[in-house]
């Protein structure tokens, strides 16, 4: 029999922990049955050593599409819990709830925050959204100081703050949900090209 690896003198990408994403279609028609079979899913691998947590997101709140993401200490506790007997009766019990549609494994921070993106460039350099941002707020807050001036005289005399407040929050929403998507959307062919 070999003499076995110990952990000291294992490669350095086995000791990582090691995070596992993975897309799956969910049966909308059986929410409270998929919440029940998720969350038994997450109670048995809290059994298994070397599990660090998890998590599970929609990707919108009308969407079948529920990403989830768990993460073990290293490659040898996620692959004990992956080859576990008692993950794949839980695999089994849910098999008409859920279908997997993507699995992703990655080291590092970056597998808790980044969902992945089969096929999607990645985003513009910041650059590149700092100049968009610009375009679309230049002419935005240019035309809401004119127009409030106009209608509202002396409306630039008032306290700072609420000057300050009231034009933030009438010119957030307006950037978020018209504006910027507008400006991305004509701007798309130059923010993708490298």
């Amino acid at each position: 029999m070999p003499p076995q690896e110990s952990d000291r003198d294992a490669p350095q990408a086995h000791r990582l922990p090691v995070t596992v994403s993975i897309t799956r279609r969910v049966d909308h028609t059986r929410l409270p049955e998929v919440t029940r079979w998720v969350q038994s899913g997450v109670n048995l691998a809290n059994t298994y050593d070397g599990f660090l947590g998890s998590g599970w997101v929609r990707a919108r709140h009308d969407s079948d599409e529920w990403h989830m993401l768990y993460r073990f200490a290293d490659t040898a506790t996620l692959d004990a819990w992956e080859a576990s007997e008692d993950r794949a009766d839980w695999l089994y019990e849910g098999r008409e709830l859920v279908e997997v549609s993507r699995v992703e494994r990655r080291t590092g921070i970056e597998g808790w925050f980044d969902e992945p993106q089969a096929g999607v460039p990645p985003a513009p350099p910041r650059w590149k959204q700092a100049v968009t941002i610009w375009l679309g707020f230049f002419p935005l807050s240019l035309v809401f100081t004119y127009a409030t001036g106009y209608l509202i005289p002396g409306w630039h005399q008032l306290w700072p703050l609420a000057t300050v407040l009231i034009t933030t929050l009438c010119l957030t929403p307006t950037m978020t949900y018209l504006l910027l998507p507008f400006v991305t959307r004509t701007l798309q062919p130059w923010l993708r090209r490298s």
